[in-house]
This record gives C-alpha cells, sequence and structure tokens, in this order.
C-alpha cells in the first residue's frame, strides 16, 4: 500500500486524474472502474479540462462504476447513472455505449448483479479501480459486516450511509435505503486501487483501513492486501494516521 498527502482536496483530485490519464495513454482501450460522490468530482474535473487540451483521450477506454441506488430511474438527478453523465460523461469524447452502471430498477436484482460481475471479466476485468471511502469504511456500499461479501450484490444501507448521503436528496426520507454495487472480489481482482479520500470526516476511516486490523467492520482494510493500492489523501483525512 502506498499512502500519498496533497495540501487540499483540489491537489487529491488532481493526482487521481493524472493517474488515470496515466493509465489511458498506456492503454487507450483500459477498462477503469469509477466511482460516485464527492470525492471524485474533483477529479473528474481535471479529467474533463486534460480531454478538452488533448492530453487524454476517452474514446476506446470501458467503465464500470461501482454502484447504484435501487429504486430510482436512471434519469433522477440523484442517480448514479444521471452523476456521471453531468460530471464526466457528457464533457468528454467517450462511447456511452461503452459505459456501464448496474441498474438499480430491474425485477431481479440478483440477475443483474451476477450478469454485472461476468460483463467485467468478458471485457478483460477492471485496469484501474477509482474509490472514494465512507466515513464508516465503506467501499463501493459494501457496508460494515460480519463478512467481506465477494460479487456485486444488493445492500441494505447503514444509517450512517443515509445520514451522509441526504446532503444529495431533499429529506433523509427520499434517500434509498438499498443500492446494488460491485463486491469486495470484484474491486480486489482490479490490477490497481487508487483510493481518494478527503476531509477530516474520513480521518477515522482512513485510520482504520490503513493502520488497523483487516475486518469486514471497515470493508476498506481488505485493501491493504491489495499488490497495487494507492491511497491520495489531503491533510484532513490523513490527520489520524
Amino acid at each position: 500500500m502506498q499512502v500519498c498527502v496533497f495540501e487540499n482536496a483540489a491537489q487529491v483530485g488532481k493526482a487521481a486524474a493524472t493517474l488515470i490519464a496515466a493509465q489511458l495513454i498506456e492503454k487507450p482501450d483500459s477498462v477503469l472502474g469509477l466511482a460516485t460522490g464527492s470525492s471524485p468530482v474533483p477529479c473528474y474535473k481535471n479529467l474533463i479540462e486534460m480531454n478538452r487540451q488533448g492530453v487524454v483521450d476517452f474514446s476506446r477506454m470501458t467503465s464500470y462504476n461501482l454502484d447504484e441506488y435501487v429504486g430510482i430511474p436512471e434519469d433522477h438527478v440523484c442517480s448514479y447513472h444521471r452523476f456521471m453523465n453531468d460530471e464526466l460523461f457528457d464533457h468528454v469524447n467517450v462511447n456511452k455505449a461503452n459505459t456501464h452502471v448496474p441498474s438499480g430498477l430491474a425485477e431481479d436484482l440478483d440477475a443483474v448483479a451476477a450478469a454485472y460481475d461476468e460483463d467485467i471479466v468478458k471485457a478483460g476485468g477492471i485496469d484501474l479501480q477509482l474509490l472514494g471511502i465512507g466515513r464508516n469504511g465503506h467501499i463501493g456500499f459494501n457496508e460494515p459486516g460480519d463478512k467481506f461479501i465477494p460479487g456485486c450484490h444488493v445492500v441494505e444501507l447503514t444509517q450512517s450511509t443515509i445520514e451522509a448521503n441526504t446532503r444529495f436528496f431533499d429529506s433523509e426520507a427520499d434517500v434509498p435505503r438499498k443500492a446494488i454495487s460491485l463486491g469486495i472480489s470484484s474491486i480486489m481482482n482490479a490490477r490497481k486501487v487508487v483510493l481518494i479520500a478527503t476531509g477530516a470526516d474520513k480521518a477515522e476511516a482512513v485510520r482504520l483501513s490503513v493502520k488497523g486490523a483487516v475486518d469486514p467492520q471497515v470493508q476498506a482494510s481488505i485493501l491493504r492486501t491489495h499488490p497495487n493500492v494507492i491511497f491520495l489523501l489531503d491533510k484532513a483525512a490523513a490527520s489520524q494516521l
């Protein structure tokens, strides 16, 4: 595990974008695992600017997002389909047919989850997986629990996660209670993992992930066993290390 600490979130975003750009320059048809939430937004803004300047090309890449809420349509302002279009895909030369976000609307969500994992395998696996981290140490929507769940699956969101995501909705009551998420094996099978964490509210989760035991109560702690993982932190998120 490599840990890099930067002055602020803007620098973290630029560093993450640089790593993704390098991946696409080295392998233009890379398979990227992408994340949503506040943490990757500065990264995506930098990638948009790099694309505008002709530094990085998205035309041949494929992407698979980590997760999606269950029960809201793709065009909902808080859906992760909508997030990715608004924050990245609508602004770069990506072929949207090659971008994938799991469906949270299907009748058989278990079948959707299984098919999503199969599609990633058929695509050759994820070359670089971008992650954020929840205040409770979750990655994707893999919440604290008694075990690490390997494959894509439906998750009951914890109250901590619901409260953290309320800021994106009109009220806490509007936050979905379930999500569909890549599992831990799906994440760990990525050839490279880049985790972004910014802000003092992520400091304890970062400390437990980097220095605590490998424990499913802190799902991100499993990343310490990955052969090629880098944590990009601002000073606030690194304050307990």
